[in-house]
């Protein structure tokens, strides 16, 4: 899938990962529709890609919230056109310090559930369809090694990462006839607010930089078609270039 011309949609996209997705996309040529809940961090990340040349667009709303569904869905086409490319990049650990199942609040774990599998699964199913009528799309979840280890403290964050694993599996199996790819990608532990919240005590100089995994997510999208539908891939294994 080449990035030039591709019209995009990353969520998340105000920090982090998604942040540096939103740069890496604009400046291969992508049209990037970037959405998160920050208003104000969204809009200088949309600055700096439009300052280096590339084009993206701010969509301020919250994924887990069900009325927002389709007007992130409806803006992202008007800004950018059908969209090729999803990568469903916001998510949320829950409460921290993390803790274990036993004390974790059941609000806690759907709240995880809302923002980490339901409303990428919302979106995911408002822009699938115009994917599928066309014979081109890509659907990417971020996810994460927590999804396939049982990590004490992880519990909602993990469950949810793993359960929308499983969602895409079977999207893939389901739309095998209409030329729309999904992918689960793991980036690998990186130097970000997120992991920092988690693991407070790590050393941020041992850890990957988010503008580093998003070449090698780039590259991955480029050679999506080289994976198992419904797959999953280690960011780490990627050359970035």
């Amino acid at each position: 899938m080449e990035l030039r011309g591709l019209s995009a949609l990353v969520t998340g996209a105000s920090r982090g990962l998604g942040a540096a997705l939103v740069q890496e996309l604009a400046r291969g040529g992508a049209r990037v529709a970037a959405v998160a809940r920050d208003e104000a961090a969204l809009a200088k990340v949309v600055d700096a890609a439009r300052a280096a040349g590339g084009e993206a667009h701010a969509i301020a709303a919250d994924v887990a919230d069900k009325d927002a569904t389709y007007a992130i869905s409806g803006s992202a086409a008007a800004l950018v056109g059908p969209i090729d490319l999803v990568i469903h990049n916001a998510s949320t650990l829950g409460p921290v310090p993390l803790r274990p199942l036993a004390d974790t609040d059941c609000e806690d774990l759907e709240r995880a559930l809302a923002v980490n599998v339901v409303g990428p699964f919302r979106l995911t199913k408002a822009l699938a369809g115009s994917m599928a009528v066309r014979g081109r799309g890509l659907v990417i979840h971020i996810t994460s090694d927590a999804a396939v280890s049982a990590y004490p403290t992880w519990g909602a964050y993990g469950a949810s990462k793993a359960a929308f694993d499983h969602v895409m599996k079977i999207w893939a199996e389901e739309m095998k006839p209409f030329g729309v790819h999904w992918l689960s990608v793991d980036p690998g532990e990186m130097d970000t607010k997120m992991h920092a919240d988690a693991m407070p005590e790590a050393d941020p100089a041992t850890l990957a930089r988010p503008e580093d995994v998003a070449k090698r997510i780039a590259r991955i999208v480029e050679r999506a078609v080289s994976w198992t539908p419904g797959g999953r891939v280690e960011a780490q294994s990627v050359e970035a270039s």
